[in-house]
């Protein structure tokens, strides 16, 4: 049920780029809005929802937003190309099939909901009495929000992802430490994955945002793009590092089911240790001392590719032993001379400096 949600709410929202503010298709319908003159206007012109068409005439003219509004003040649907860039029908009747359930009342939304079901392409409809544009795709629906709102809404959610950051930022500091310690439970690797999951979902509740606002979300996007630095990255490394490979489970895997977990779910933090693989009774999993391998505090040494980082990892195998290693150790592995271990042992070095004064200073 999750999954089959975000494979409508995907669809939704890749329709709003469509119609994002900025567009002369949005500019067109809230033309249309406040000329309070309603519309049925169709995205996609392929042969089933040609099937549905009845009378009307073809101008297969470029879409504009005085051509829009006109058209529209007639009782008859409007078909666009896919790509919405062209007018191709205007004043048409819409039949769809009736047999097809619709939760709308009136008539205009019911007959967008139904081609919309029937069909699967975008179908918007918008409401003369009750003044609100409508987006219709498959099974999904969606209201059209005042831009102010939308904007109101996304620099809400940056702060919250500014805090959710801070707190993320803190458990990476941690397990870092606890890394070098090594001192790592459980617990604190599955606390550092809750709450990278709680970021990220609220990065996606922010990608909507920008979706709908169009040219109207560059500052919000740039924003977003500055706070998610590195998140996804550190987030699978932690996964790289701790998953139990004897399990056979992938970084893909293990990360859609952390992300399929219900906001619940994801409270619990032993749910997220025997995604990674790991068995055993509550205290018992999460008290368990665990030993990475060492992908994600290599990654932080600059210059250091990632397939000499991968030969790395698989010649010693745990990040203790990394960090034992001497030079000449570190010199057999593939791919490393002399220079690239001592830079290797110096960058661990400042590292591991690094992490005691963020340590000191939160």
């Amino acid at each position: 049920m999750v999954r089959e949600d975000k494979i409508k709410e995907e669809g939704i929202m890749a329709s709003m780029k469509i119609l994002a503010p900025g567009t002369s298709l949005r500019e067109g319908l809230e033309n249309v809005l406040r000329a309070k003159t309603g519309a049925l206007i169709v995205i996609g012109d392929n042969e089933e929802v040609m099937n549905l068409v009845d009378g009307g005439f073809y101008i297969n003219v470029d879409l504009s937003t005085a051509y829009l509004y006109e058209l529209a003040k007639m009782d008859g649907a409007i078909i666009l190309t896919s790509d919405a860039k062209k007018i191709l029908y205007a004043n048409t009747q819409l039949i769809p099939d009736p047999s097809i359930p619709s939760s709308e009342t009136g008539i205009r939304h019911r007959t967008a909901e139904r081609v919309a079901r029937q069909t699967g392409l975008i179908v918007i409809s918008i409401s003369q009495r009750r003044n609100i544009i409508t987006i219709y795709k498959g099974y999904s629906k969606y209201i059209v929000q005042d831009t102010n709102k939308i904007l109101n809404k996304a620099n809400q959610a940056i702060q919250t992802l500014e805090k959710y950051r801070k707190v993320l930022d803190q458990a990476m500091i941690n397990l870092s430490g606890l890394e070098f310690e090594d001192l790592v439970t459980i617990h604190d690797v599955a606390t550092v994955l809750q709450r990278t999951e709680m970021v990220m979902r609220i990065v996606s509740e922010i990608d909507k945002y920008i979706s709908e606002l169009g040219n109207e979300g560059r500052l919000v996007n740039m924003q977003l793009e500055e706070l998610l630095a590195n998140v996804r990255e550190d987030g699978k490394h932690v996964i790289e590092d701790y998953r139990v490979q004897s399990e056979d489970l992938e970084y893909i895997q293990i990360s859609r089911q952390i992300k399929n977990l219900s906001s619940e779910e994801l409270l619990d933090l032993s749910n997220i240790g025997k995604i990674l693989g790991y068995h055993g009774g509550l205290n018992v999993l999460l008290d368990t001392l665990v030993s990475p391998r060492g992908y994600r505090i290599l990654s932080k040494i600059p210059r250091l590719p990632a397939a000499v980082i991968q030969n790395v990892v698989d010649h010693f195998k745990d990040f203790q032993k990394i960090l034992k290693a001497s030079i000449e150790e570190l010199d057999d592995v593939e791919g490393i001379g002399e220079i690239r271990a001592r830079a290797i042992k110096e960058g661990l070095r400042r590292v591991q400096e690094q992490v005691l004064l963020d340590r000191h200073i939160r």
